[in-house]
């Protein structure tokens, strides 16, 4: 197996095709592979090489995808979402220690006001709508020296932040031979073949694009199809041109499609899909149903995390062996149950925590002693690594969530930190005390509301609280729903609790949650 991602391309015939996007030729792995070796000259002319850390702030599409792979084999990579404010790319340039930070030709936003700021190397990247789709050029006017050995297998391909149960968000290093074995788990859990050619819509930086879209597709010498983002729209369009073999999605998206898929049978009925896919938060049975009978083929449930590099358990990909509702079986790593508090292991049969080990978990979170104590222990010599969920394992092996022990909101696939939102809530001066918690919501899963005590003689609406936080958070951390109260309820140890405080407040009925 490959334990680098420039191990992950080296085999595959140089004339096949590797990357492909709306009105473009396709970008072959031969051009791929002449690409990486551009932007390692480039960026080591800029005194950017291994262990250097570059942010990666670009659109959807298969620059942003050619850019993670090609920056990857050379430095470390950081993508960040583009729909930050300029105080959270701040956040999140310097928490990393970027050196460097990729922006499109003539992004002058806020990436650009905050790496000015910090005093960050800006790369330009500039792209040719007459070239292959993918291709690009970095400008920089920076120079300087560095180590340009190429990466190794423990060296860091990708970090990424990950919304804690602390207001700072957790740094997940991934390794190289994390993300190389998270890719070859994908593509064997799916039985990708060069045949196969997935269109990507998901955001690609997050770690279910960059993984099992891109990573997995191109560790099994397939192609993919980079779509502009996601638009319901536009799908079946595209459906229609990319003419995938299979596509990975969030179940908020699949929703979508399916409300749309009546109009464009004539679409499915000429489509070659053998597979679709839905991860990143639970895709309730009913919508798994529909799909199936929809598209007619296997739709695979997967269970991942980004302390994961992904996937960590997959539904079968043989007929008939989906279980609506079940998050699948062990797909890479071992996945076990572990007692809840107590550092040991338990009966599968018996519900507790989801703890996982296997090459694609991250070896630990970065300078983070306490998180790590807390989220990893070993047995048997075994390190592992606990999820936060709760979940049993039926007799057929099967794992089931059945509950989330840490207060993470999972916002159809969006992880946010509810201490995060109360740390900018906090701050508006008519606030004395504020509580972020999840809503439960029919499409996306949870959403984000928050509970609010005024100081004394203050008046404000819902509306200047989610003005507020809209001015200061990306769109999709900012509150959906915002109570005034006298007083938040609290527990009997008398902490205010944000898990069931949707059900306390009155605004879910418990039963049905």
């Amino acid at each position: 197996m490959a334990d680098t991602l420039k191990g992950l391309l080296e085999s595959h015939e140089s004339s096949a095709h590797a990357i492909g996007a709306p009105d473009r030729d396709w970008l072959t792995y031969g051009e791929l592979r002449a690409l990486a070796v551009d932007v390692a000259t480039l960026l080591h002319g800029a005194g950017i090489g291994r262990g250097d850390r570059v942010g990666i702030v670009l659109p959807n599409g298969p620059e942003m995808a050619t850019a993670f792979i090609t920056i990857a084999q050379t430095a470390v990579t950081a993508p960040l979402n583009p729909a930050y404010r300029e105080d959270e790319f701040a956040f999140y340039m310097e928490d990393l220690k970027a050196k460097a930070v990729v922006l499109m030709e003539g992004d002058d936003g806020p990436a650009s006001a905050a790496a000015e700021k910090l005093g960050i190397t800006v790369l330009r990247l500039k792209s040719d709508a007459g070239k292959p789709a993918g291709y690009f050029t970095l400008q920089t006017e920076s120079t300087g020296t560095c180590d340009q050995a190429p990466p190794e297998a423990d060296d860091v391909a990708l970090i990424l932040h990950t919304s804690g149960t602390t207001s700072r968000p957790k740094i997940v290093p991934l390794l190289q031979s994390n993300v190389a074995a998270s890719a070859q788990n994908i593509a064997k859990s799916l039985d990708l073949t060069a045949d196969d050619r997935c269109m990507n819509v998901m955001p690609l930086f997050h770690i279910h694009g960059l993984l099992a879209a891109v990573s997995a597709t191109l560790s099994s010498g397939g192609q993919v199809w980079c779509a502009p983002g996601f638009d319901a729209l536009r799908f079946f369009g595209w459906l229609r041109d990319a003419d995938p073999t299979w596509y990975t999605a969030v179940p908020t998206m699949h929703q979508a499609i399916l409300s749309r898929a009546a109009r464009n049978a004539d679409v499915i009925e000429g489509a070659r899909l053998r597979l679709l896919r839905s991860s990143s938060a639970s895709l309730p049975g009913p919508v798994m149903e529909k799909l199936f009978e929809t598209f007619g083929v296997p739709v695979i449930e997967g269970y991942g995390m980004t302390e994961a590099a992904h996937q960590m358990c997959s539904n079968p990909l043989r007929p008939g062996a989906q279980k609506p509702g079940a998050v699948g079986v062990p797909a890479g790593p071992e996945v076990r149950i572990a007692h809840e508090v107590e550092p040991q292991l338990v009966d599968n049969s018996m519900i507790g925590e989801v703890v996982i080990s296997g090459a694609n978990v991250t070896p630990g979170y970065e300078s983070n002693p306490d998180a790590n104590a807390k989220n990893f222990f070993e047995v048997d010599g075994k390190r592992w690594f606990r999820t936060g969920d709760q979940g049993t394992f039926d007799a057929d092996g099967y794992l089931t969530l059945t509950g989330r022990l840490k207060e993470i909101i999972n916002r159809g696939g969006e992880k946010v930190s509810p201490l995060e939102v109360d740390g900018v809530l906090s701050a508006h001066p008519a606030i004395a005390q504020v509580v972020t918690f999840a809503l439960p919501h029919p499409k996306l899963g949870e959403e984000v509301a928050a509970a609010v005590v005024l100081r004394e003689g203050e008046e404000i609406t819902e509306r200047d609280v989610r003005n507020f936080a809209a001015e200061r958070l990306a769109d999709f951390k900012v509150p959906r729903k915002v109570i005034i109260l006298d007083e938040i309820p609290k527990g009997a140890t008398g902490k205010m609790q944000r898990i069931g405080l949707a059900e306390k407040l009155g605004l879910v009925d418990p039963a049905t949650s």
